[in-house]
C-alpha cells in the first residue's frame, strides 16, 4: 500500500491530528490512535496496525511526539508492551486481542509476568504451580516469585503445569490471571538496594475462565518461550543513542571530574565505552532483524552484554569516585513501578546492577542457550529428558 512508506505514515499521522486534540483527553486520544492503526504500525488492521513494516514504527513515535502528543508511559507497562503483547499477538485469538490489546497499549491495564518460582526460576520448566480444570475453568495453586509490576498489574501471563504426569517441558499450558481475582494474594520483596521492586505472589484456588487460556493445552512452553525471546530483548535491547544509559553517567563524571582520574582506569573507562558502543550497534542490529521477524536466540547475548556491561560500569563509577561513590542516597522501602538507574546515587546503579545477571534469564543459562543455538555446539546432558 502507498501508505506503508515513512512519508505515507506522516500523512496518516497528520491527518490525524487534524481531528484529534493532543491536548485533549488522554486515554481517548490513545484510543483513537490505537484504533487508526497508529499503536503499532506492524501489527494487523484491527491490533492497533497497518500491517506496515516495522521499522516504520520510529517514523511515526517521532511525528506524535513532534505535535506533542501524549505517550502510553511505557515504562509504567514494559512488560506488557514488551512480553505480553508480542505473545498475544503471536498466539492468542481473535477474540483475546480485542478484549486485551487495546487497554495493554493504551496503558489502562498495566500488565505482569507469572513465571518464576521459588524452585522454578532459571530452570522455569520445572514448575510446580498446578492448574486442575473445574467445568468451564481452570483453579491455580501454587507460588511465583520476582515478579515486577504485581502491585500495580490487571492481569499476569502466567504459566502453569496442567499434567504432571508428562515430560516437564510439556504439560504445561499459558493462561492470562486477573490479578483482582479472590485468591491472589501479592507480597513485597526487599532488595539489597532497599526498594521492593518485585513481588512474590500466591495463588489459592484462583479460578481462571477457560476462555483465558492462551493456546491448546499442554502446549504452555512454546509460547513462553515467545516471551522469553521478547523479554531478552526488551531488557537488553532498548534503543539508545551513543553514550546513552549507564556508560553516558561514567563517561560524563570523567570529562567533569579531572581530579578524580588515574592512568589505570583511564584504560578500564576507554574499553567500557568500545564495548558498550559495541553493544548498542549489536542491539540496532537486532532490532532490525526482528523488523523482519520474531526474535530469535541473539536476543540472549543482547541481554548478557547487557549484564554484563552494567555490572562492570557501575563498578568501574563507584571506584573512580572513590569514597564518594560508597554514599547511598535513600534506604526507605518503597515500590517503584522501574529501577531509576540514571537518576539515583553510584552506590544504588552498582548494588541494583547486580540483579542484571539474574532477571529475565541468567547469565549461565543465556550462555548456554548461545552456544547451543547460535554457535551449534553440542547440548549439555540433561537427566530430567
Amino acid at each position: 500500500m502507498s501508505d506503508h512508506t515513512a512519508d505515507g505514515l506522516r500523512g496518516l499521522v497528520a491527518a490525524f491530528l487534524r481531528t484529534h486534540d493532543p491536548a485533549g483527553d488522554r486515554t481517548g486520544f490513545l484510543r483513537a490512535r490505537f484504533d487508526a492503526g497508529l499503536a503499532w504500525v506492524h501489527h494487523p488492521p484491527g491490533r492497533g496496525g497497518l500491517g506496515a513494516p516495522a521499522h516504520l514504527q520510529p517514523v511515526v513515535d517521532e511525528a506524535f511526539a513532534a505535535a506533542g502528543a501524549p505517550d502510553n508511559r511505557p515504562r509504567r507497562n514494559s512488560i506488557g508492551l514488551g512480553m505480553a503483547a508480542p505473545t498475544l499477538l503471536r498466539h492468542a485469538t481473535e477474540a483475546q486481542c480485542r478484549r486485551w490489546l487495546r487497554p495493554l497499549w493504551t496503558g489502562e491495564e498495566v500488565w505482569c509476568q507469572l513465571f518464576s518460582e521459588p524452585e522454578a526460576g532459571s530452570d522455569l520448566a520445572s514448575l510446580r504451580t498446578r492448574a486442575v480444570p473445574e467445568g468451564d475453568d481452570w483453579v491455580v495453586d501454587g507460588q511465583k516469585v520476582w515478579t515486577s509490576l504485581a502491585h500495580q498489574a490487571r492481569w499476569a501471563i502466567l504459566l502453569a503445569r496442567t499434567d504432571p504426569a508428562a515430560p516437564k517441558h510439556h504439560g504445561m499450558t499459558y493462561f492470562v490471571c486477573d490479578m483482582t481475582a479472590p485468591g491472589v494474594q501479592v507480597r513485597p520483596l526487599r532488595q539489597i538496594t532497599g526498594e521492593a521492586e518485585f513481588n512474590e505472589v500466591f495463588l489459592t484456588g484462583v479460578r481462571i475462565p477457560d476462555a483465558h487460556r492462551i493456546g491448546a493445552v499442554g502446549q504452555g512452553w512454546p509460547i513462553a518461550r515467545t516471551t522469553l525471546m521478547n523479554e531478552r530483548v526488551a531488557i537488553g535491547g532498548r534503543p539508545l543513542p551513543r553514550e546513552g544509559g549507564m556508560v553516558g553517567v561514567l563517561t560524563q563524571l570523567w570529562r567533569q571530574r579531572p581530579d578524580l582520574r588515574t592512568a589505570g582506569l583511564h584504560a578500564e573507562v576507554l574499553h567500557a565505552w568500545v564495548r558498550a558502543e559495541a553493544a548498542r550497534l549489536g542491539a540496532l542490529r537486532l532490532r532490525q532483524l526482528i523488523a523482519a521477524g520474531e526474535p530469535g536466540p541473539e536476543g540472549s547475548a543482547v541481554k548478557l552484554s547487557f549484564a554484563e556491561l552494567s555490572q562492570q560500569i557501575s563498578g568501574l563509577e563507584v571506584e573512580l569516585r572513590g569514597a564518594e561513590g560508597l554514599r547511598h542516597d535513600d534506604w526507605t522501602m518503597h515500590r517503584p513501578v522501574e529501577p531509576d538507574l540514571l537518576g539515583r546515587t553510584a552506590t544504588y546503579r552498582y548494588l541494583r546492577a547486580r540483579g542484571n545477571s539474574i532477571e529475565g534469564g541468567t547469565s549461565e543459562i543465556l550462555r548456554t542457550i548461545i552456544a547451543e543455538r547460535v554457535l551449534g555446539l553440542p547440548t549439555e546432558p540433561r537427566r530430567d529428558r
